[in-house]
């Protein structure tokens, strides 16, 4: 049956691009000059310079109200676009047109878990870029519409002390989330199988604020050279594949039993097969590789690990093997793949075979609980 009308739709997935001024107006003055600033290149795009080098706004990320037809990788201008990717006031507009009560939006420029401020040569710039753009996302953006728009912040994850202090300092101003890299291993740091993250999964425990992991932020899915980049895109989910079977035979969540991770534009249709094969493969290795997961892989995952998707039928005729409780939607304004401004009627066909309890759940309620959030109720 459709999306129940009295459903408050919770997206967990959106993104902003950050207007021009979101750092200079709050980096220290020393580090000004190196610090994030949009100027014009020669062709007159807009460009970010960060460190004395210079990044694009891909319009592929800022593609919503145009048709499929005008998608594009070409670098884009803050005038190309629809305010309502900048502006939180045009936003909260825009998620009125498509009856979305609230998102949850990453990073745009800094990358979904803020990788480019790790790659600086400064890392004391990093810290401050990092606490700058929280402070903005916290103070700015959500508060202009505290009910509509969830805080969802960015570490310097490649510290986790620094890490474990920002995920304490942002929680008491209002966060609710943190994004997170899926995998270490390309931004050359320590595997989740060992200790080097714990401050950071102490910390995110005892706020209570889930660990986003937004597919892509581990790197791009290794393809061929010389194919379209549509196979990398079509490739991304097995990104958030690879990170739950990580998780999975970890010591993570057994040391952090009230820890969570969301795969954040993930899909859920891979997850009954990777948890069928993930037990099957702890109950014929776990002896003699002396794993010690004491219980099969697929209870520790309805414990932990959230799936998100889009628009994902297999994954909903399996919602049984995959478990109602960890099924979140999200609509991916302003990128190509969201469906904006038909997402909740595309939603409400895509549930037309389960329940309203059920339906529910996917649409709001699961978010509701996983990310602390009251807005609008």
């Amino acid at each position: 049956m459709p999306l129940p009308a009295d459903a408050q739709l919770i997206s967990v997935d959106d993104h902003v691009i950050e207007h021009p001024k979101v750092w200079t107006d709050r980096l220290p003055q020393k580090y000004q000059a190196e610090g994030p600033r949009v100027i014009k290149n020669e062709l007159g795009h807009d460009v970010w310079h960060l460190e004395g080098n210079l990044h694009v706004n891909i319009g592929l990320n800022a593609v919503a109200g145009r048709p499929k037809e005008e998608f594009g990788m070409e670098p884009c201008r803050y005038e190309d676009m629809i305010d309502g990717c900048y502006d939180p006031a045009a936003r909260v507009r825009d998620m009125d047109l498509d009856g979305i009560q609230a998102q949850l939006c990453f990073p745009s420029f800094p990358g979904f878990a803020g990788t480019k401020f790790h790659q600086l040569k400064d890392k004391g710039l990093g810290l401050a870029c990092v606490q700058a753009y929280n402070d903005w996302m916290i103070d700015e953006w959500c508060a202009a519409a505290p009910d509509r728009l969830i805080p969802l912040v960015m570490m310097p994850f490649w510290d986790p002390e620094q890490t474990a202090a920002e995920i304490r300092r942002t929680a008491a101003k209002g966060a609710k989330a943190i994004t997170f890299p899926e995998n270490p291993l390309p931004h050359g740091l320590p595997s989740f199988q060992g200790d080097f993250f714990n401050p950071v999964f102490e910390a995110a425990q005892e706020t209570d604020m889930p660990l986003c992991m937004h597919f892509g932020s581990g790197g791009a899915p290794v393809t061929s050279t010389d194919g379209p980049f549509a196979v990398a895109i079509a490739l991304y989910g097995t990104n958030s594949l690879f990170t739950t079977v990580e998780l999975l035979f970890s010591p993570v969540f057994r040391n952090y039993p009230r820890l969570k991770v969301a795969l954040s534009e993930g899909g859920i249709g891979w997850i009954p097969y990777v948890l069928e094969r993930c037990d099957y493969t702890w109950d014929r290795h776990r002896h003699y590789q002396h794993l010690e997961l004491k219980v099969p892989p697929s209870e520790m995952f309805r414990d932990h690990i959230f799936g998100c998707f889009i628009s994902d039928e297999a994954g909903l005729e399996a919602l049984d093997r995959i478990g109602v409780d960890q099924v979140m939607w999200e609509c991916d304004y302003p990128h190509s793949d969201s469906n904006w401004p038909h997402a909740r009627k595309m939603l409400s066909e895509t549930l037309h075979n389960v329940g309203d309890d059920v339906a529910m759940k996917i649409a709001e309620t699961n978010a509701r609980r996983v990310f602390n959030f009251t807005g609008g109720r």
